[in-house]
């Protein structure tokens, strides 16, 4: 009798682990972060981790997105399943920093990966009049005081979201021997902008490109 009891609890043992290891590699699988652009982010400011693919659960209020807006990021959440606000807006941040920061020393190179056509161009021609006239900018951002969703919508299989920035920057320009001719890096003024990042929800990788600039 003993030794059947034995038997029988090696077999339950047996069981209880394969049935472990299988829900083990199920939950590793499902938990896989989703790479993003933004993800380079990470370099200029936080950003936060990728997120892993919804169920069926309903998409829970977003925090800090007004009623006029929410329609719009309901609509992208249920075409895009791997869609996280939060994680967009930190994501969102980083690349802020980062076109700005690009801008500011004349990194085509960083641009063009960032932005669309259009955006990209309006940036290369700015920077080239800039150059022509032998100035530089030596301009920091300070802090981004706050990230709102400024409105979202899905048209198309192509999800828009605008992002207003509220943000410090100390501003300054150079001439061709460095001396400032603009700004003061003491005095951080206070930039408002409106960027609207774009995607289709069914693009094979979820890279978000900056596809329009305005004043907030």
């Amino acid at each position: 009798m003993i030794y059947e009891i034995v038997i029988l609890a090696m077999i339950a043992a047996f069981l209880g682990m394969r049935l472990y290891s299988v829900l083990g590699r199920r939950a590793e699988h499902e938990e896989e972060p989703i790479p993003t652009r933004f993800d380079k982010g990470k370099q200029a400011a936080p950003h936060a981790a990728a997120p892993v693919q919804r169920q069926n659960a309903p998409l829970p209020r977003p925090a800090g997105v007004v009623p006029a807006v929410e329609r719009g990021v309901q609509e992208i959440a249920a075409a895009d399943r791997y869609f996280d606000l939060t994680a967009f807006l930190e994501g969102a941040k980083g690349a802020y920093a980062m076109v700005l920061e690009a801008f500011w020393k004349g990194d085509r190179e960083t641009l063009r990966e960032l932005c669309d056509d259009d955006v990209y161009a309006g940036f290369d021609a700015a920077i080239a009049a800039r150059e022509e006239a032998g100035e530089t900018l030596d301009n920091r951002l300070i802090r981004i005081e706050d990230a709102t969703i400024h409105s979202a919508s899905l048209d198309g299989g192509r999800a828009r979201i605008a992002v207003k920035f509220v943000s410090d920057i100390a501003a300054v320009t150079r001439d061709s021997e460095g001396n400032m001719i603009a700004g003061s890096l003491d005095d951080a003024i206070v930039s408002r902008d409106v960027w609207t990042f774009s995607r289709m929800v069914d693009s094979p990788g979820p890279d978000w490109l900056l596809d329009e600039t305005d004043e907030g």
